[in-house]
């Protein structure tokens, strides 16, 4: 009985681009009383391993949380595997906007004691008593009201990329830390102000709803499936849409868009920008944003600092990690004196640019490909690309694919590269080569070759 992950992401990447099928990113939750959760997480990895499901969920004692990616093709026996328990018949599944066959590449279900940590205790108020559901249309209509107060119940760096205008929105790191936060905020309007929330799918709003109301606020509203829902209903409505720039999303995409305003900057240099990335820096780790051209510059890292950690031999890396806590277990998301232009707490509603339109994101594979490699670098000067060949064989003639979120998918021949520094004309595993792009490659490209 298989009931953890036999693959690696790598593998499991190679695995979906070869198997050439559509996937959906999906989320949804539930509170309910679970009397085993250790079981419930068995049963539920069993039978969504049969369906290719991953992804990264939570349960516990009072519910479940779940960010996922499923074939498209097992959506329906996805929805079963849900609904064979009396709680979750006909629970809505926040399907993405956009999609990434790789936003999650390994299926990952944990129990633990909350499905949110809202540092709350859930004996001492009526978790059930939660606020009005309002769809996308209804919530434009309550924010033009003026007795309307809408707050954004995310954090800093979701909210610094996009935001429902005249929100407010807390300059916090974690859920629990906004809950006092806003009651103090706030203690004045309880009787007579419209209180408006609103978070990513609608979990987080589901408890705030029921603690605010526990704190007396008499006319509570929350967003129902918060903004992935919100963004479905604007397209399938066609509403205008009160929020504005991308929605932040917890998996490889770490966003998606919601309308072309760009309502942030990088934090390097200050450019429109609202991609975030982490620092390629393991001992780091930063979650911050970062253009293509700084990208290019500082190679995927925060500061100088780290970038010169990341060229040290990876022996020497690990040396200096040595004894320290890193990675997730340190990194402030978005918070570094390096940052020169990070906005949080109060955010303007003015956009500083439009974006650029890009390729749809979803890979729909027509041709038979097989993963060679990843990209490391892009000189942008000399439009130069890294790539380390990590599966068969490069040769010269071949037709090759590079692929990636932003990139989409492009194809070229290759007519001439360098291999490990030398002009060659074969490249083997394990080799680094060079060569000509007529285009800006990321860090996320994946490098092909075609066979048919």
């Amino acid at each position: 009985m298989q009931l953890y992950n036999t693959l690696s992401a790598e593998e499991r990447a190679q695995l979906i681009d070869e198997a050439g099928k559509q996937r959906l990113t999906l989320s949804f939750y539930a509170y309910a009383k679970i009397e085993d959760p250790k079981k419930f997480r068995d049963d539920l990895f069993i039978e969504w391993n049969k369906l290719d499901a991953l992804g990264r969920t939570y349960v516990a004692k009072e519910g479940i949380n779940a960010q996922m990616s499923v074939p498209a093709e097992n959506f329906e026996a996805f929805r079963e595997t849900l609904e064979a328990y009396d709680f979750m018949k006909g629970i809505r599944l926040n399907v993405a906007v956009e999609h990434d066959d790789h936003s999650f590449l390994k299926l990952t279900v944990k129990v633990r004691d909350k499905i949110v940590a809202d540092g709350l205790n859930d004996e001492t108020f009526d978790v059930t008593n939660i606020g009005v559901h309002l769809k996308a249309k209804e919530f434009n209509q309550i924010l033009e009201d003026p007795n309307t107060i809408v707050v954004d119940f995310r954090n800093h760096y979701e909210s610094e990329i996009g935001h429902f205008k005249g929100a407010i929105t807390p300059d916090v790191e974690t859920f629990r830390e906004s809950l006092p936060i806003i009651n103090e905020q706030l203690k004045d309007f309880k009787e007579d102000k419209n209180l408006v929330m609103y978070c990513t799918g609608g979990i987080r709003c589901e408890k705030a709803s029921a603690y605010f109301k526990h704190q007396g606020f008499k006319n509570v509203f929350q967003l129902e499936g918060g903004i992935i829902n919100y963004a479905k209903q604007l397209k399938e409505e066609g509403l205008e849409s009160k929020f504005i720039g991308k929605n932040f999303v917890f998996d490889h995409r770490l966003g998606e868009r919601i309308t072309d305003d760009i309502v942030s900057q990088c934090h390097q240099c200050g450019k429109p920008c609202d991609n975030h990335t982490n620092c390629l820096n393991d001992g780091c780790h930063l979650l911050f944003i970062q253009c293509d051209e700084c990208k290019a510059a500082m190679e995927n890292c925060c500061s100088t600092e780290c970038l010169e950690i990341t060229h040290l031999p990876l022996a020497e890396q690990v040396k200096l990690r040595r004894g320290k806590q890193v990675g997730n277990k340190v990194f402030r998301k978005g918070k570094s004196e390096n940052l020169k232009f990070k906005h949080s707490g109060e955010l303007s509603d003015k956009p500083l640019a439009v974006a650029e339109k890009t390729k749809d994101i979803r890979q729909k594979i027509k041709v038979k490909k097989v993963l060679l490699g990843k990209a490391e670098h892009y000189y942008v000067k000399a439009q130069v690309g890294l790539f380390v060949i990590e599966n068969q064989e490069l040769n010269v003639g071949d037709k090759i694919l590079i692929s990636g979120p932003t990139t989409g998918n492009q194809e070229l021949v290759l007519e001439k590269m360098f291999v490990n520094g030398t002009e060659n004309s074969v490249a083997k595993v394990g080799d680094k080569i060079t060569f000509e792009v007529p285009f800006r490659v990321r860090l996320s490209d994946k490098l092909f070759k075609i066979i048919g």
